[in-house]
């Protein structure tokens, strides 16, 4: 069992707001903390099996990791990091984001999980678990600020 964090968030717009607005990787900038750069991995409407790479600026560094989308359905969105593949050098992420109806509002629940660490980097792993929930947590109160304006 891996590292787990979950944070929730509720917006002021209807749930096809959020989800189109979860998916458009160019507005991130507007919303994304720490966000350098999103460099699309495919072309064409965001798809299972579409990817980037995300560069975020954290602790004054530059850290890239390559997203893959791994599930899509009009209430959920399922995301894959393999850390091999970016600055951490291992481990694995999971993101689900589950977006829930709340009459004229819309409840974003994202529930995070981190495998695969070893060594030194489990252990900075698990004392940094309410470093990436507050992480995440700043980006879906960055992403109701953008779309409720």
């Amino acid at each position: 069992m891996g590292i787990q964090f979950e944070t929730k968030e509720i917006l002021n717009v209807p749930i096809e707001k959020v989800y189109q607005g979860l998916l458009d990787l160019d507005s991130a900038k507007h919303w994304m903390q720490g966000l350098v750069r999103i460099e699309r991995l495919d072309e064409g409407p965001m798809k299972v099996g579409s990817g980037w790479k995300e560069t975020r600026k954290m602790m004054g560094q530059e850290a890239t990791e390559v997203f893959k989308v791994t599930g899509l359905e009009p209430d959920k969105i399922q995301l894959y990091v393999d850390g091999s593949k970016g600055t951490s050098g291992k481990g694995e992420h999971f993101y689900t984001y589950t977006i829930k109806e709340l009459g004229n509002a819309t409840e974003v629940t994202l529930h995070g999980e981190i495998k695969g660490m070893t060594g030194i980097a489990k252990l900075v792993s698990k004392l940094m678990k309410g470093t990436f929930r507050k992480i995440c947590a700043k980006d879906l109160d960055g992403l109701k600020n953008y779309l409720e304006k």
